[in-house]
């Protein structure tokens, strides 16, 4: 581990020098992630990218990719681009990127189950905004809105999310 690394412990993701509240899946940490299990799966998950709603808050950083309007998760574990970034039209199951409420105005990706997604295994864990404090994600790590800028502005593809 490195100053450099999000760490999830007990009081929350430890990440220079610094402790953030945050949220994770509503049925906790995994060991076994399955897809729809809403748990938040145990391991080293490096951050291989960020996308950000340019309608609605500045680019994070230079290497933050826009989220469009027809920009789509694919979360269709039977087929081939499960766990993978998609547009509209799609006819398989997905999960809308550019969402009404804020709670993907910003996204950190990791790698869990990419690039080459196992079927079953689970889609994408992002980090991104919280509901509400206390609020369980459906397996992903969520922060309140001004933390996750923070965060997102300091880190780089060195960091990765601890979750032990």
């Amino acid at each position: 581990m490195t100053p450099h690394d999000l760490v999830l412990t007990p009081q929350g993701v430890r990440f220079l020098g610094r402790v953030f509240p945050c949220t994770i899946g509503k049925s906790g940490l995994s060991n076994h992630k399955r897809e729809g299990d809403g748990a938040t799966p145990r391991g080293v998950h490096r951050i291989v990218g960020m996308l950000y709603r340019p309608d609605r808050i500045k680019r994070p950083t230079s290497w933050a990719k826009p989220i469009g309007p027809s920009d789509l998760w694919s979360d269709a574990s039977d087929h081939e681009d499960y766990n993978m970034m998609v547009r509209a039209p799609y006819s398989h199951s997905h999960e809308k990127l550019r969402r009404p409420d804020p709670l993907y105005d910003l996204v950190i990706l990791t790698d869990w189950n990419w690039p080459y997604a196992v079927s079953g295994r689970g889609s994408a864990i992002f980090i991104h905004q919280y509901r509400r404090p206390g609020f369980p994600t459906e397996g992903c790590v969520a922060f309140r809105r001004d933390h996750l800028a923070w965060i997102a502005r300091k880190i780089t593809f060195q960091t990765r999310l601890i979750v032990r």
